[in-house]
């Protein structure tokens, strides 16, 4: 059953307004708002200043808060058993110095520790001192802090100290980190205006030898884990009695060309007879040495350890084209540990190829 729609049957009759000629645009009806055609909108212009005015409020605060966000930020703290943990640095920019002794500049909350990558990438500090309260730093908080030229330790300190910018436990048995402008700092030190280059007519061993050579002193039995980390350096003196190379310890330190160890013995080529391990990537990337001799008392070969310090120029080898090992080959096979790739390699056609190792070799003498 279907119903049908009611229809209206009611007739209306045309309605005509008695409008004047010429006010068609203009004629208020009775009880109705007059028209707005050609005119403007009562108090328009003040309702726009209003909104203007409340984006613009709207927009500064939006600002202000935004930036306290990101100066709320700046620096990380995390609550530990014995203290705070400095766990993350994010530069607003504008903050060249800073030292690490309490978080929120609260002495009650004295920080102990810094965490692993705390200023990664920073390329605007130049200085960090450490407080006294600090008991333990790891050694790739400060990878990649492009312009870090010294870090300083409070005397007080009872774990870490510095020898004029360079970071070493408290004992000097372990060199933590040489910051990777140093060499800056150490330029205007020794009166130089500017940075020179090898193709400077200026460029001279005196120059390398007071901006760009540095002796680890004989204390140390430890080079840390990126402690060298791009740092512009010809020339380094390792102490006799050196034991261990961390990871990563030399990495990309491009124009690295001499290591030269010191002693008892005197000063002589290469690694020094007590040293026991290599970290991987230890001394990879460090196109500038020419010369690599493994002595009898390594152990330990990380992966990678000496990665592209070999290079083809004008169709010849140069860097580390050849591996000099104390070690007869039976011998090294049998007793050294060692990771994949820990050898230097090359393009060869469209391979890579391992360069040659020169087993049962004699260290050369120095400047040879």
């Amino acid at each position: 059953m279907s119903r049908k729609p009611k229809t209206d049957n009611t007739v209306y009759e045309n309605i005509k307004l008695d409008i004047p000629a010429g006010e068609e645009w203009t004629y208020q009806i009775e009880g109705m708002k007059a028209p707005v055609i050609g005119k403007p909108v009562e108090d328009a212009v003040k309702k726009k200043v209003i909104v203007v005015i409340v984006l613009v409020i709207a927009i500064a605060l939006s600002i202000f808060f935004s930036v306290r966000a990101v100066h709320s930020d700046t620096y990380n703290f995390e609550q530990l058993e014995n203290g705070w943990q400095f766990s993350k640095f994010s530069n607003p920019g504008d903050i060249t110095e800073i030292t690490v002794d309490y978080a929120e500049g609260d002495t009650s909350k004295p920080i102990t520790e810094i965490r692993e990558y705390a200023f990664n990438c920073d390329d605007k500090l130049t200085s960090i001192t450490i407080g006294k309260t600090v008991e333990k730093i790891d050694g790739k908080s400060f990878y990649s802090v492009w312009n870090l030229q010294n870090i300083y330790v409070d005397k007080e300190n009872e774990n870490y100290c510095d020898v004029d910018g360079v970071l070493y436990n408290k004992d000097m048995t372990e060199v933590i980190c040489y910051p990777i402008d140093h060499d800056f700092y150490l330029r205007e030190k020794a009166g130089y205006k500017e940075e020179l280059w090898k193709d400077s007519e200026d460029y001279d061993e005196k120059y390398i030898e007071s901006v760009q050579t540095y002796k680890i002193p004989e204390t140390v039995v430890k080079i840390g884990e990126l402690a060298f980390n791009y740092a512009n350096l010809v020339t380094v003196y390792f102490p006799e009695g050196l034991e261990t190379v961390e990871t990563m310890a030399f990495f990309k330190c491009w124009d690295l060309a001499h290591i030269i160890t010191y002693g008892a013995k005197g000063e002589y080529n290469s690694l020094p007879d007590t040293l026991r391990y290599i970290g991987s990537d230890a001394f990879a990337y460090n196109q500038g040495l020419d010369y690599m001799f493994i002595p009898a008392s390594v152990e330990y070969i990380g992966h990678h350890a000496f990665w592209d310090t070999v290079y083809k120029e004008d169709g010849e080898l140069k860097g580390v084209s050849v591996m000099n090992v104390e070690r007869s080959e039976e011998d090294f096979k049998a007793s050294v540990e060692s990771g994949d790739h820990w050898l230097p390699s090359y393009d060869w056609k469209l391979l890579k190829k391992t360069i040659s190792v020169n087993y049962s070799s004699v260290r050369d003498p120095l400047g040879a």
